[in-house]
Formats: C-alpha cells, structure tokens, sequence
C-alpha cells in the first residue's frame, strides 16, 4: 500500500476511533441545576437547539416553583423552540412563564413573544383564523396585565394589524355572500366589521356594501341609516358621495300666520 493511502487509512480510524468513544451532550451528566442552565444557555449561543431545548425542558421539570431559574429556564426553552420554527411549542413556553411568574420581569417579554409566535402560524388571512385568535388575545392579555409596559406599543401594533386582517376576512367573506345575491348572509359579516373592527378602513367599506345590499332588497330605511352614518363620519369620502348621494335637504317648516 503506497504511504499516501495508508495515512489516509490510518486517519480515518482514528476519527472513527474518536467518534464512537465520544458521547452525546445530555442533560443528565450535570450534577446541579445551576450547571445544566449555564451549559444548556451555551448550547443554545451555539446553535445546539435540541441539546439546549432537552436542557431547558428538564430543569422546567426539576426546578422548584420558586426558584428564579425556572422563569428563565422558560424563557430560553421559548427562545430555541422559536429559533428551530417550532412556533406552537414556542409559544406554549413563553406563556407558561406569565402563567407561571405574573410578577416577573419578563413576563411581558413573554406575552409579546408568545404573541408573534402565534402570529407567525396565521400567515393569510384566508386561513383558518384559530392561531390569529390566539395571537390577539394574547396581545390584548399584555395589555391589559401590563398597561406600562415598554412592549405596550409593539402590542398595540400587532392588534392593529391582526385587527385588519380580520375585517379583511370577514369583508371578503360578505363581498362572496354579496356576489351571490346571498344578501342576508352578506349583511350579517359587513354589520360584524362595522361593530367588531371599527378602526380599520374595513369598516367603511363593508358600510358601503351594506347600502349595495339594502339598495337589491329594497331596504329603503336601512339604506339610509347606513348612509346618514356614513357621511357623518366620512364627510369628505368619494365613494360614500357616490354610493348614497348628498344628504337630504331638510325642509323648512311652515310658517304660521300672524294673527
């Protein structure tokens, strides 16, 4: 065998050698919880996110209630379950330390978190919207647990937009209601927007539609409630000029003669 080859050979043993002499990271060969949190942060810096989620979950498991590490153990398992796409998981953490630790610093991190996670799992809007339920609420928990936070107003963005998203589905679903002369069924979603979503520009068009829908069945009384309401609030709007016309002249009472 030419000298070359057989260095190879011999090389490549020796990293077999070394690869089955060597052992698996495991949560178990640390002696203290302490120890396992600081290598199981480690693994997680490193990009070792099974090593760090298997560390994470087995101090959620050991830890006593009370120890300051179980929140951040938590947080971190939140972290790696999030960074490996795993958004459900990520969230289930993430909400588990609020639940867990309402006073703690990071439970309004957490609830932000947890948030985006869900939101990450409801990506249209056309989709079922469960995950965009749970991310709303979760939002709305941090704001009403947390009024003086300084994730307030990344909350109170989030609820705009999934807000939107969900005028925007509730629209869409009345316009196909409306497109098949389906008019009671359409109204129902358009009077949901209005109630549900009144911030978002969905409001306005689904009282636009409303009047279209009044205006094929003949409802005469809605029609014109639904546009006194409308150029109340949106006087200068196009549109609303163009679908219920300018307001009504009131007309001048009679005058009585004098005596």
């Amino acid at each position: 065998m030419p000298p070359v080859i057989r260095n190879v050979v011999l090389l490549l043993a020796v990293v077999t050698a070394s690869a089955c002499t060597s052992h698996a990271w495991s949560p178990k060969q640390y002696t203290t919880n302490e120890a396992l949190y600081t290598a199981s942060k480690q693994r997680l810096d490193r990009g070792k996110l099974d090593d760090a989620i298997a560390g994470f979950e087995k101090l959620t498991l050991d830890l006593p209630a009370r120890d300051t590490l179980l929140s951040r153990s938590y947080y971190w398992l939140g972290m790696a379950h999030e960074r490996k796409g795993e958004h459900i998981l990520a969230a289930q953490s993430f909400s588990r330390l609020m639940e867990s630790f309402p006073d703690d610093t990071l439970a309004d991190d957490a609830l932000l978190l947890a948030g985006k996670s869900y939101r990450k799992l409801w990506r249209k809007s056309s989709l079922d919207a469960t995950y965009g339920e749970s991310a709303l609420s979760t939002f709305n928990t941090l704001l009403a647990l947390y009024p003086n936070s300084d994730k307030r107003a990344e909350a109170e963005k989030n609820v705009a937009q999934l807000e939107a998203e969900f005028a925007k589905k509730d629209y869409d679903t009345g316009v196909h209601y409306l497109r098949r002369k389906a008019f009671d069924s359409a109204i129902l979603y358009f009077k949901d927007v209005v109630k549900k979503y009144p911030a978002t520009d969905y409001a306005r068009k689904s009282q636009l539609k409303l009047v279209q829908a009044y205006d094929a069945i003949s409802y005469k009384a809605d029609r014109d409630d639904t546009c006194t309401a409308l150029r109340e609030r949106y006087p200068a709007d196009s549109e609303v000029r163009a679908r219920c016309g300018n307001a009504p002249v009131a007309s001048a009472a009679p005058r009585t003669p004098a005596p």
